[in-house]
């Protein structure tokens, strides 16, 4: 008996032709096929969830260019990391729906930078009403991103993800449901507040989690997996790197062992994003041989898979 593909989630929407969590490119990645997105979820100093990659704004929205915000440029520590710019908490929700937002890596996607300056940025129950909508069932993979960086500035998200999931009618189990971070804290406060969803652990190539102590080196052993599989966690998610290496295989069957599955991120097609042994030429903006690295992924079994071009991910995959 052949094995179901595995399913195919567009990340962030379909970022490879538009800018990453933008109704249209939401509404494309379910065009081409997805059947899932994700949305990460950040906040406002409002308490609204935000669908946004990170709490520094500047990188995907026009924030710094807009002179009436200028003085909220600010210097941060963020899960250790020492950022500068412009920081979602700072913003109430009706000034940061007037931001629009823009293409994160413009040298290689000029084609979704043309859309610049086009869309505003949404919250998670626009995105949760968009999937509503549409046509046929769409999974959404919610991330919740920060969540322990967020707490220090005063910010619960599990309960307001548990609110908003309530809310809109996304918290009753009738549907599929995926949240995943790289905090399991956070995911256990949600399984607390029984929320039917299936449970992703994110693991990080390097270091550990702010709230795990769990190297990704014990995370991906037999104990590991166990340690996690004991706090309900229902999958991992690791980089793609992990399942092109040898043992890839292995470690999706130790997990499937376990009643887990395995989710994997991010499959782009760019050379700039390839392993080195699938780049063709030396156009980091050109499509190398993308079909040979995912059916390398593919081939050990992964369940899930992240992709920005989900057009591509369905011509691969199935």
């Amino acid at each position: 008996m052949s094995r179901a593909r595995p399913l195919i989630i567009g990340h962030r929407g379909a970022p490879g032709f538009r800018p990453e969590h933008t109704r249209s490119s939401y509404d494309l990645a379910i065009q081409q096929g997805a059947d899932a997105v994700e949305p990460d979820v950040v906040v406002s100093r409002d308490g609204v969830l935000v669908v946004r990659h990170d709490v520094e704004l500047s990188e995907t929205t026009d924030v710094a260019s807009r002179p009436e915000f200028a003085d909220r440029r600010a210097t941060r520590t963020v899960d250790g990391a020492r950022l500068t710019g412009w920081f979602c908490e700072d913003f109430a929700w009706e000034e940061l729906a007037t931001l629009t937002a823009r293409e994160r890596i413009p040298r290689l996607r000029p084609q979704s930078a043309r859309y610049d300056g086009q869309q505003p940025i949404l919250r998670l129950r626009d995105l949760l009403a968009l999937l509503d909508a549409a046509d046929r069932p769409v999974v959404p993979v919610i991330e919740v991103k920060h969540p322990t960086y967020l707490a220090a500035a005063g910010f619960d998200l599990a309960e307001l993800l548990d609110a908003e999931l309530h809310a809109a009618g996304w918290a009753d189990g009738r549907r599929p449901l995926v949240i995943e971070s790289f905090e399991t804290t956070v995911l256990g406060a949600l399984q607390a507040r029984g929320i039917p969803a299936e449970y992703v652990a994110l693991l990080e190539a390097s270091g550990s989690a702010p709230d795990t102590g769990m190297p990704y080196d014990e995370a991906t052993t037999d104990a590991g997996l166990d340690r996690l599989a004991g706090q309900g966690i229902g999958g991992i998610s690791v980089a793609k790197e992990t399942l092109l290496r040898a043992g890839g295989r292995g470690l999706v069957e130790r997990a499937h062992a376990r009643g887990m599955r395995v989710f994997t991120w991010t499959l782009r097609p760019e050379n700039a994003f390839l392993d080195p042994r699938f780049r063709r030429g030396a156009d980091a903006a050109a499509f190398g041989d993308y079909p040979g690295e995912w059916a390398a992924i593919r081939d050990t079994g992964v369940d899930a898979v992240f992709v920005d071009h989900p057009d591509l991910g369905r011509d691969v995959f199935g």
